[in-house]
């Protein structure tokens, strides 16, 4: 499947194309230059030992002809025969050391010169590699005197003169041998790791590897979502990984799909909705001539509710565009901003709340009034939805509690209720658009909204753990005095 993924994709001309030379093949052509040099590792010491073995058939061949010379009388054997035995052990002579003295038992054509001269019995490792391969790059008819230990009771040494070429020829012949076999060798063992390692390793990668360019070209689908093996290797964990990863991405992509379709339907509706807030604006507007004491009572408020009804749905699309208007920040009284709270949220009659304020007396936030206001609305109409859905039949407890305080330059404004609290799945996803809803019907942008107005003003809004129901503490910084301004002001004063 992983291979057809990917030969679909080089014919449609997608983003992978198969490589010069893919992981198969790196693996394939690493492999047989590591057999390779492991036979080379294992040709030197053969070689030698080869070359040892040679030598020392050499001696044995010699003391079983010493043995037979030496039992003859002296003189007794004809050379003739002397000639033959050294040919069938492939000597040009044989001498045994008998104390003080040197004997010959045996010679046939002796050489004008001896080119070498070995003693096995101080051989060492080194030196017959060194040797072996000495002889390999010789080329002339060199002759070679091999000494070794003499036959029980026989002397002290023998020595046996032979010609090199023939041990050249026979170490060239084994080393061919050799080769033709760490070739067959090399090729089956390259042929059984890489069958092992394409198993274990790159077939599990090329599968992934496809699963990523298919996911790559359509991540929405929850089709694509790669299907963990039962591995519990490293590759076993990257495709757990993976399978998360994908299925968070896709997620987020339907959440990011939901709010274009938001904002694509009140992108429709904004104009209309803002012309019939216009419409009702004028008639609010002919509501202050009238004489009637309640009329006039309420006239200004519900004409500060329309127009900010009409800034509000001018400004629909800002979060959309995750882009809210940066704050117009001043000093305001924080009181009446919750008592104008309190009346949009239809509190003011609801027996069935209690509405508690503790506000530091002459309490004042440097804050954008507007926004602070959408803050604390959002806030105490999550806190009464959340005591309207409560569970019990005791009302005395159904509280929404307000308090203000100043702590230094950073005012603090914590607004709480007795409901039974937001559940684990809340928490976790608070502040996010759409995840933070505990109630059926929520859209969860009411506290994504207040965090984002409450950041613009350098501030923080986060809930309070530990307390009943759920408590909202909001922190705004005051801003910093520019002192070089504040002075250019007074002096053009």
């Amino acid at each position: 499947m992983a291979e057809g993924t990917i030969q679909r994709l080089e014919r449609s001309g997608g983003r992978l194309a198969r490589p010069r030379f893919g992981l198969s093949a790196k693996l394939l052509l690493l492999t047989i230059p590591l057999v390779m040099i492991a036979e080379v590792l294992i040709y030197v010491p053969s070689i030698a030992n080869f070359r040892i073995n040679r030598l020392n058939d050499r001696l044995a061949a010699a003391n079983t002809a010493a043995l037979v010379l030496n039992a003859a009388p002296s003189g007794m054997v004809p050379d003739s025969l002397a000639r033959e035995i050294l040919s069938s052990i492939g000597a040009r002579a044989v001498a045994i050391k008998m104390g003080r003295q040197r004997r010959l038992l045996a010679i046939a054509e002796m050489p004008p010169a001896i080119d070498h001269d070995v003693d096995m019995r101080e051989m060492t490792a080194w030196s017959a590699i060194v040797d072996a391969f000495a002889v390999m790059l010789e080329s002339g008819g060199e002759v070679i005197r091999i000494m070794g230990p003499a036959p029980a009771g026989n002397g002290q040494y023998i020595e046996v003169v032979v010609d090199e070429q023939p041990l050249r020829l026979a170490m060239f012949r084994f080393s061919r041998n050799l080769l033709l076999m760490s070739l067959v060798i090399a090729v089956l063992t390259a042929a059984l790791v890489y069958c092992a390692l394409h198993y274990l390793f790159v077939r599990p990668m090329r599968r992934l590897t496809a699963n990523l360019v298919a996911f790559h070209a359509n991540p929405e689908s929850t089709a694509l979502i790669i299907t963990p093996s039962s591995r519990r290797d490293e590759i076993g964990v990257a495709e757990v990984e993976l399978a998360d990863m994908q299925r968070d991405l896709v997620s987020m992509l339907h959440q990011k799909s939901r709010l274009v379709a938001l904002g694509l339907a009140v992108s429709k509706i904004n104009h209309d909705l803002r012309n019939m807030l216009a419409a009702s604006q004028l008639l609010s507007d002919q509501l202050t001539h009238v004489a009637d004491p309640r009329v006039q009572r309420f006239a200004p408020k519900l004409v500060r509710s329309l127009e900010r009804a009409i800034a509000f749905c001018q400004s629909t699309l800002s979060y959309g565009r995750v882009q809210e208007p940066a704050p117009d920040r001043r000093m305001v009284a924080i009181e009446p901003i919750v008592a104008e709270v309190r009346e949009s949220a239809g509190l003011t009659a609801n027996l069935a709340i209690d509405w508690v304020t503790a506000i530091e007396r002459g309490l004042a936030v440097d804050a954008d009034p507007d926004q602070l206001f959408r803050v604390l609305l959002n806030l105490v109409r999550n806190a009464a939805d959340a005591l309207a859905s409560a569970q019990t039949g005791d009302t005395a407890t159904r509280q929404i509690r307000i308090t203000g305080r100043r702590e230094g330059a950073v005012a603090i404004i914590e607004v709480s209720d007795t409901g039974p609290g937001l559940p684990v799945k809340a928490r976790e996803h608070l502040f996010q658009p759409f995840q933070g809803s505990s109630r059926d019907g929520g859209t969860g942008l009411g506290l994504a909204i207040a965090d984002e107005l409450i950041r613009a003003h350098g501030g923080e809004i986060r809930l309070v753990e530990g307390t009943i129901g759920a408590t909202f503490r909001i922190a705004i910084p005051d801003r910093p005095v520019d002192l070089r301004s504040l002075r250019d002001a007074r002096a053009r004063a």
